[in-house]
């Protein structure tokens, strides 16, 4: 597990990296992605703003975060300074394998004076945060780099840290269609593949004891499957 942590922590890092010198690494993807039949339809939803993934007003009307509330964003990439999470009134706390992207959050929060709770580096199945700490989370873009063991073991810490009755929204890959084996492709390329190895109904057997699952929609037209959850105490 630790190793495949640092495969994805590295990779990440290395994105931050290309990105502070203007390189975005996606606008230059191999011919094998850029020629594969499927391709089109990613493509389009990129151009349409519709891989739109956490940004999506779905999860904000949903968690409807308050001045009162603190706000758990697990695997938080970049969200804080590109999903609009830096205009929600709830506290923002963020947690990232990546140092890089935590370093890149930072100086975000310091230029822009934010007041936000804290950010982290380390690994969402362990997290240094108290027992029914936030009312309200995400973990948007980030089980899929995962077989079922550390997904378990996320689920639990996640169970864990939420308040009983507090709101979470994750999400999954949804295998086997289009746009997800795309985007499986293009992560693979990254240096970061995915490994997330569920159906939905054996995701969904897996966190019943700690969530209620409230509702389920496909998102990225079909690549991602997002979960509604309450917390079950």
């Amino acid at each position: 597990m630790e190793n495949r942590l640092q495969i994805i922590a590295e990779s990440y890092n290395r994105s931050i990296e290309f990105g502070r010198q203007g390189i975005n690494l996606y606008e230059k993807l191999p011919d094998y992605i850029i020629n594969d039949p499927d391709f089109p339809a990613y493509q389009k939803l990129n151009l349409s703003g519709e891989l739109s993934g956490s940004e999506i007003k779905e999860i904000y009307n949903y968690l409807l975060p308050n001045k009162n509330m603190k706000f758990i964003d697990l695997g938080c990439c970049l969200n804080l300074r590109f999903k609009g999470y830096d205009k929600w009134p709830s506290t923002y706390y963020g947690i990232d394998i990546s140092s890089k992207t935590i370093e890149l959050l930072t100086e975000f929060a310091t230029a822009n004076n934010l007041q936000i709770g804290s950010l982290h580096c380390g690994s969402i199945h362990k997290m240094p945060f108290k027992d029914n700490m936030f009312d309200i989370g995400a973990c948007i873009g980030v089980l899929e780099y995962f077989e079922k063991d550390y997904v378990a073991k996320a689920i639990v810490e996640a169970h864990r840290v939420i308040k009983p009755y507090g709101k979470f929204v994750l999400d999954i890959p949804n295998l086997g269609t289009p746009v997800c084996r795309i985007m499986m492709l293009i992560e693979e390329h990254m240096g970061r593949t995915d490994k997330f190895n569920m159906s939905p109904q054996e995701f969904e057997e897996l966190i019943q004891g700690y969530f209620e699952i409230e509702k389920a929609i496909e998102v990225d037209s079909g690549g991602m499957i997002e979960y509604y959850l309450r917390c079950k105490k």
